[in-house]
């Protein structure tokens, strides 16, 4: 037996040799495999190195936000209005705000830089399951709108408006990829995101007015397709939309002043891939965004990403809406910031696009409707209650009728109309008190006390601090529009500081 066994252990140790040495390996292997932590990352590269890919990803970074931005800012206003706890109307129905958007509704909103001369409706439609029928009022001329919005913050079609008249009718609104037959008695649109924003507007010229005005935005309803045609509602899906967490939710939700910069990406990368972008962009431009972790079809996962790429996607951000606040938006002229000719319909213009989602959200096209923003007065310094400013109008913005022009005043630190003893927040054609000059001129007074009784008519009451006015012009002419490439056919007046 005995020597059995010493004819057996150096066989055995040869064999356990062997197996440990095979284990060793292959554990070896297997570290050296295992992709490098972010933090095993950072540690094992230069100084230099480190500097280099900051100052890199900083301006990557910056780039993404600005593409990224109005779908983030879509997605906050779409759970403020429609998905979250306090929402104002569920997706497929119409949120229709009972007057125009005073300081209060404004906020209430969330919405940037509101017209007063309308009253709004929201209506965020979900179009993954179906169509949803749209039916419109006959306004017997009174002026209104239906601008359809996709989550990229371009406005794709106008059923009422403008260039469709105000008689009203039946649309279907079809989300892409769908498949199905429509009723004939309706007219079919094509939306390029599966979730759409419909924005009814509708002329309130007086508050006399107010019911006929109401009536003709309750005319404007939806309905799926299913229920539209005597079927069985497919079942609502069970989505789980992440919650913004904001620092100071009474702002509007274009500041994106989140308490983790870093949720910025985790709801940009969700609302890319609920609401994908053009294929052209997916192909050409998501790839550059790699190295930061935003791919199409994957979600964003903060502890994959490198802490000094993590480091500049925070700042980033942070910056992006404070940034895009203080842009310069196209031409300045006489303190005023010319509309963008291919705004509403962006294009690849993202910066323009990432500046009107901070401050002009959901801005039409300049067929349908112009603005021009005042920022500064005709010396190039900014707009504040601390002076008092006239604003003298040769000649009236040129509209179609039953279209409408205004000049509305914005605090600038919430975007909102100002509130004021005399309820005023803009100044226009609406207002059928003006006093004009002998020459047929047309004087405003900018400041916030009143220039006295035989004034009070053309006064604009402001702030104490810095402000925005924002000159609108719905059913533009055609002037108007060619004013855009033109200035010299139209410019508002500049704002001149008097004693």
């Amino acid at each position: 037996m005995e020597g059995k066994l010493n004819t057996l252990i150096p066989t055995l140790r040869a064999d356990i040799w062997k197996w440990t040495t095979y284990a060793v390996i292959t554990l070896v292997t297997l570290i050296s495999s295992t992709p490098l932590s972010a933090e095993e990352n950072k540690s094992r590269i230069t100084p230099d190195q480190a500097k280099a890919l900051e100052y890199w990803t900083d301006s990557l970074a910056l780039q993404a936000a600005t593409w990224g931005e109005p779908l983030v800012v879509m997605y906050l206003l779409r759970y403020n209005d429609a998905v979250g706890p306090q929402a104002k109307a569920k997706p497929n129905t119409i949120w229709r705000m009972e007057n125009i958007s005073t300081p209060k509704l404004a906020e209430e909103a969330g919405y940037v830089w509101p017209n007063v001369n309308t009253i709004y409706g929201f209506g965020f439609m979900d179009l993954r399951q179906e169509p949803i029928i749209l039916t419109l009022p006959d306004s017997h001329d009174l002026y209104y709108m239906v601008e359809v919005v996709d989550m990229w913050t371009n406005a794709f079609a106008y059923p009422a408006g403008k260039k469709a008249g105000y008689k009203g009718g039946k649309y279907a609104l079809v989300g892409p990829n769908w498949k199905g037959t429509l009723p004939t008695d309706v007219t079919r649109i094509d939306a390029p995101t599966p979730w759409i924003l419909l924005q009814p507007r509708v002329h309130l010229t007086d508050q006399a007015d107010l019911a006929n005005a109401q009536t003709v935005l309750k005319g404007i309803t939806t309905q799926g397709l299913a229920a539209y045609t005597g079927q069985t509602p497919p079942p609502a899906p069970n989505d789980d939309f992440i919650q913004p967490q904001l620092i100071n939710p009474k702002l509007p939700v274009s500041a994106l002043d989140f308490r983790d910069p870093l949720q910025f990406w985790e709801i940009l990368s969700v609302a890319l891939n609920e609401n994908p972008p053009p294929k052209d962009q997916i192909d050409a431009l998501l790839p550059m965004y790699q190295p930061l972790g935003l791919e199409f079809g994957k979600v964003w996962d903060r502890s994959k990403i490198d802490p000094i790429v993590l480091k500049s996607m925070r700042q980033s951000a942070e910056k992006i809406a404070p940034t895009m606040v203080k842009m310069p938006f196209a031409t300045l002229l006489n303190g005023w910031f010319l509309y963008s000719p291919n705004a509403g319909d962006w294009g690849t213009n993202y910066k323009y696009r990432a500046i009107c989602a901070r401050v002009g959200l959901t801005a039409n096209t300049a067929s349908e409707a112009i603005y021009f923003t005042g920022t500064a007065d005709g010396e190039g310094q900014p707009l504040t209650g601390a002076k008092r400013y006239t604003m003298t109008w040769q000649k009236a913005p040129p509209v179609v009728n039953p279209g409408f022009w205004s000049v509305t005043l914005y605090d600038n630190t919430n975007s909102y109309p100002v509130p004021n003893p005399i309820n005023r927040y803009a100044l226009g054609g609406d207002n059928k008190d003006l006093k004009y000059n002998p020459d047929g001129s047309l004087t405003m007074y900018l400041q916030t006390e009143s220039p006295g009784k035989d004034k009070e008519s053309n006064w604009l009451p402001t702030p104490p601090g810095e402000y925005t006015l924002i000159m609108r012009a719905y059913a533009p002419s055609d002037e108007m529009v060619k004013a855009l490439s033109d200035p010299q056919l139209f410019v508002p007046p500049p704002a001149v500081q008097v004693p």
